[in-house]
């Protein structure tokens, strides 16, 4: 089974809930190493989201992906808005003119964006950012996809990747932005933006789901 534009837009607007139910518990973990702000701004960018999705929700997927990166870039504030507006960007300048998105599709929009966080960021493995959830993720779901899976058989084989890769966090000493200013007192905490990044992964599982 594909990913049709339906699911798609149906994904987004699941999103924009959860990050506004997350709003505090993101913002609580980035109070612990960063800005206390990422839970405000994820809500923020798509609250945004939300507002423009009407224009080009019949537009075909890479429009609506490529939309969605870029009010991220300019509605979200912090490392956040240039890493994911990159993502969802990559994966609309992929996937321009599809309405619906094979397995191998799908990952290589997921690719696409990964591409992006490293070209924004530069992170490592181990620099407790949301790339250390991702590379492990995409791995899982190329690996799926080599199967000839559908979308959903890809997103099931990346979530309890996705959920190691995310506690897998929580020892790191953080290397990249604000956190690494911390030092030592970074480690002990789960990093926020590859929270964020999860709940993209488990949301999408649900909708797929049905």
């Amino acid at each position: 089974m594909s990913m049709n534009k339906a699911q798609l837009v149906t994904w987004l607007g699941k999103l924009n809930d959860v990050y506004a139910e997350k709003k505090e518990y993101l913002t609580e973990l980035d109070a612990a190493i960063g800005d206390a702000d990422h839970g405000i701004n994820m809500n923020r960018g798509f609250g945004k989201v939300m507002e423009k999705l009407p224009t080009v929700e019949d537009k075909d997927i890479g429009t609506i992906l490529k939309t969605v990166g870029m009010t991220l870039m300019s509605s979200v504030g912090g490392a956040s808005g240039p890493l994911y507006g990159t993502f969802w960007m990559k994966g609309g300048m992929l996937l321009a003119g599809k309405d619906e998105l094979a397995a191998d599709d799908f990952v290589q929009f997921i690719e696409a964006g990964v591409g992006g966080i490293l070209q924004r960021g530069r992170p490592e493995l181990g620099d407790k950012t949301m790339y250390d959830l991702w590379a492990p993720v995409l791995e899982a779901m190329k690996d799926e996809a080599g199967n000839a899976s559908e979308v959903i058989a890809v997103v099931d084989a990346a979530l309890p990747v996705a959920e190691k890769a995310l506690a897998d966090t929580i020892p790191l000493q953080a290397k990249k932005g604000r956190a690494s200013y911390l030092g030592e007192r970074s480690i002990g905490h789960q990093d926020p933006g590859a929270t964020s990044s999860y709940y993209m992964i488990e949301t999408l599982r649900d909708v797929l789901a049905g």
